[in-house]
């Protein structure tokens, strides 16, 4: 059954197949969404399954849940790590603030940790929530508004393939195969395993459209979106991308042609990556307008030897990092850092930090040199910073992609 957790007045242990609903059930009341009927939930089930859901039980009641997916993270360099997806936290309104998130969150760090996974990964409801627990802001993304009859593509932007929509049936059998294909092309990005599709085909609702690129290689790219109006009183007035997974810029440049090409629409909403470049690509570059920029996603190191040892760095002068890591203290320890890559030694630190600023720094989101003018980051060797900026820095901003 597993590992059983007992604090005063609760217990935390894993889920069981019995426990799935009433666990789905509190989620949606914990983000005051929907109870599901019982069609509804015939169709979520599959991708709600009891592996690797904890349950916080208290006077013989579910209380608090946290779950989470097995998946792989892409990280600087071209690798991918064993990583969790952490998809959901949540406990019972009458339940809150005593300690039962605390207590969910440890034990689901440590099964990742007992996994072997490298890192674990989300995206925060509250942004006040997960640095207690060693989570740091690990990618940022902006939020794009396209005012259609504005956006008029350069004669010198790429020119993208073909496109065709695809039914919603043929997109459920279509899509894993060529997100795969695609591959993890920027660091950030998540492996989606059986159990994500299947969640995500249980929402697909037929006004969701679905639409392929191709080109000289064949299917390379996809998007799926929804007509939604934000404000305004035509209907169909805006769409909605929910999901653009490109493999080249041309592919890109062809999708959203293909967007900005549909009839009766004012304007396209998109979160995109920071280094998103769709403006460039038009006329007038304020017809992409940014809205919005926030944390995406969060990381936090749950194998520090794995995952250090696992990213490429730049070419700089070596610094060793002291981590302090007072949930996983196996994590605690002292790593050098050199363009050959990392491992723990003995030697004097120079910067030392905690499991949230390495969160910040790992995927390259954020520099050192940043984190320690802000006193997040101990300098004990102050020519080290500009150094383990070079190290740690990435051309491309870090980007999920995915939701969950």
């Amino acid at each position: 059954m597993g590992r059983i957790t007992r604090a005063t007045d609760f217990e935390i242990r894993p889920l069981t197949d019995g426990d799935r609903r009433a666990a789905h059930e509190l989620l949606n009341r914990a983000f005051h969404t929907k109870r599901s009927t019982d069609e509804e939930w015939e169709k979520l089930a599959p991708g709600f399954p009891a592996e690797r859901k904890f349950g916080a039980f208290g006077d013989g009641a579910l209380i608090g849940v946290a779950s989470s997916f097995g998946t792989e993270l892409a990280v600087p360099g071209g690798k991918a790590v064993p990583a969790a997806a952490v998809e959901a936290v949540g406990v019972r309104a009458d339940r809150t603030r005593r300690g039962v998130v605390t207590a969910l969150m440890a034990e689901q760090l440590r099964d990742c940790a007992d996994r072997g996974e490298a890192a674990a990964y989300l995206r925060a409801s509250e942004a006040t929530i997960y640095g207690r627990f060693g989570y740091g802001v690990s990618a940022r993304r902006k939020s794009l508004r396209v005012h259609k009859s504005r956006a008029r593509f350069r004669p010198d932007a790429p020119a993208g393939g073909q496109v065709r929509l695809v039914e919603p049936g043929a997109a459920a059998e279509l899509l894993p195969g060529l997100y795969q294909r695609i591959g993890l092309y920027r660091h950030g990005m998540i492996a989606r395993p059986e159990q994500w599709w299947a969640w995500s085909a249980a929402r697909v609702a037929e006004e969701y459209h679905v639409a392929v690129h191709s080109g000289p290689d064949g299917d390379d790219g996809f998007v799926v979106y929804k007509p939604e109006e934000r404000g305004g009183s035509e209907p169909g007035e805006g769409l909605d991308v929910i999901d653009l997974q490109a493999a080249n810029i041309e592919t890109l440049a062809g999708l959203w042609r293909y967007l900005l090409s549909v009839d009766l629409v004012a304007e396209i909403w998109a979160s995109r990556p920071l280094d998103d470049p769709l403006g460039l690509m038009l006329t007038d570059p304020r017809a992409c307008e940014v809205v919005d920029l926030a944390d995406n996603t969060w990381l936090r190191v749950t194998d520090a030897p794995a995952a250090l040892a696992a990213r490429a760095y730049g070419d700089a002068e070596p610094v060793v990092l002291e981590l302090v890591d007072p949930l996983l203290e196996n994590n605690s320890g002292r790593y050098r850092i050199s363009p050959g890559g990392a491992e723990r030694v003995g030697s004097p630190a120079d910067l030392k930090l905690g499991p949230e600023e390495l969160g910040m720094l790992y995927l390259g989101d954020r520099a050192p040199s940043l984190l320690a003018a802000l006193n997040r980051i101990e300098v004990l060797n102050p020519i080290a910073v500009e150094a383990a900026d070079r190290l740690f820095t990435t051309a491309v901003a870090p980007h999920c992609g995915t939701r969950f």
